[in-house]
């Protein structure tokens, strides 16, 4: 895949809205839930109003939809680290942020699970 200089990505962005829990790292309990705009392989972007700078590092706990990972929907527990901020353009002055995965934690399958053969 050929990258030009002006757009750094690497994997297809989706525009899944998937519900994310936010955590700061090394910031106590204060969780914040958010929305995702995308979603690819590499990141994530929401909009939120979490005390963030870039290169915070952050944990996020979503359930990843099939469309990204290939696999049946799983949650996911990841380490993320910001990478750029964007104006919001909602009423409450939140700010579009973008985030890279830098690990990530299958915690469990959502799919259902079938009954045992007697």
């Amino acid at each position: 895949m050929e990258v030009y200089p002006s757009e750094k990505r690497v994997s297809h962005r989706y525009p899944l809205k998937a519900t994310m829990r936010l955590r700061v790292r090394k910031s106590g309990q204060t969780e914040w839930s958010v929305e995702s705009d995308n979603l690819s392989e590499t990141g994530t972007f929401f909009s939120t109003d979490a005390p963030l700078v870039i290169g915070s590092a952050v944990e996020i706990l979503l359930v990843m939809p099939q469309e990204i990972s290939g696999k049946p929907t799983t949650e996911w527990r990841c380490a993320v680290h910001v990478v750029r901020f964007q104006p919001g353009d909602t009423a409450g002055g939140e700010l579009g942020v973008g985030v890279e995965f830098d690990y990530y934690e299958i915690l469990r399958s959502k799919a259902p699970i079938p009954p045992k053969a007697a």
